[in-house]
């Protein structure tokens, strides 16, 4: 973990979300491994639209993984393009390879380009999961890493099937690994307990693409700490967000989505039928 250093923390943004938007007063139920998972815990998942793992993955199989972010930032493999930096950073050029790292916020689309991380999206374990979850043979549609750098930002609250052209009753399951331990300072995820089942909801363009703030319902927040390896797997409709990262260290994390296999593509236009408040002339 990496401590920011005092140049680059003068670039990273101020986050300006409302007070008392997330609450970490309630902390999450963990099963022990991705192989105890049966049928009490698909019933669980069911009714409150997450699940999460204590261990899903050995401290070695993380550090690998992790270490292969780091070598994508770092150039190592020249044709990878799917870096994206923390807003504010101003010319990249002139970062030193840890400012880089830190200053790195997402990897897109990188399990094609480092065994170290494929390796975990292919587990079978964690598909024999996902075919539990999904109820059908699990597609790996979108690969990322999100790398909460020191003061890191928000991620608004929000349903990840707003940000899919999908049809919108399909099942979808989000998975996301820690890398390092994720706390409630440093910007572990929160999620909704039971929201997935209200459907899809409005989304505005404010903060982010994200649910209203007003619209969010606290008193069900659960904040989701997980140690190196731990793994949280969520419905797609379930609302979750991510506050930022109060801490001097980088919060690592994979995320994978999943749909069952053979789902075909709509449009970005019957989506935003659905999800799209701004365009809909919804109000928030």
């Amino acid at each position: 973990m990496s401590q920011v250093s005092p140049a680059l923390e003068r670039e990273l943004p101020v986050d300006d979300h409302p007070a008392g938007l997330y609450s970490s007063s309630r902390v999450a139920e963990t099963v022990p491994c991705l192989s105890s998972i049966g049928e009490k815990e698909i019933d669980f998942f069911l009714e409150h639209g997450y699940l999460a793992v204590e261990r899903g993955f050995s401290l070695e199989a993380v550090q690998a993984a992790a270490a292969a972010v780091d070598d994508l930032i770092d150039g190592k493999r020249a044709d990878f393009r799917g870096v994206q930096f923390e807003a504010g950073l101003g010319d990249k050029a002139d970062l030193t390879r840890e400012q880089r790292r830190i200053g790195v916020r997402k990897l897109m689309s990188f399990t094609d380009y480092d065994d170290r991380l494929k390796v975990l999206a292919e587990n079978a374990d964690l598909l024999n999961a996902l075919d539990q979850l999904l109820g059908a043979a699990p597609d790996l549609f979108q690969d990322m890493a999100l790398l909460k750098p020191p003061r890191g930002r928000e991620k608004p609250w929000h349903q990840d099937c707003a940000f899919f052209n999908i049809p919108h009753d399909t099942p979808v399951v989000g998975v996301w690994i820690a890398l390092d331990k994720a706390t409630a300072s440093n910007g572990a995820m929160h999620v909704i307990t039971g929201s997935h089942r209200n459907g899809p909801e409005e989304h505005f363009k404010r903060r982010d693409w994200q649910l209203c703030d007003t619209e969010i319902d606290v008193a069900n927040d659960v904040v989701v700490p997980l140690e190196p390896g731990g793994v949280l797997f969520w419905h797609g409709l379930t609302h979750h967000g991510s506050p930022p990262n109060g801490t001097e260290f980088r919060r690592r994390a994979l995320q994978f989505h999943y749909r069952p296999h053979g789902v075909s593509e709509t449009s970005v236009k019957q989506r935003m039928d659905i999800f799209g408040g701004d365009v809909r002339g919804a109000e928030c």
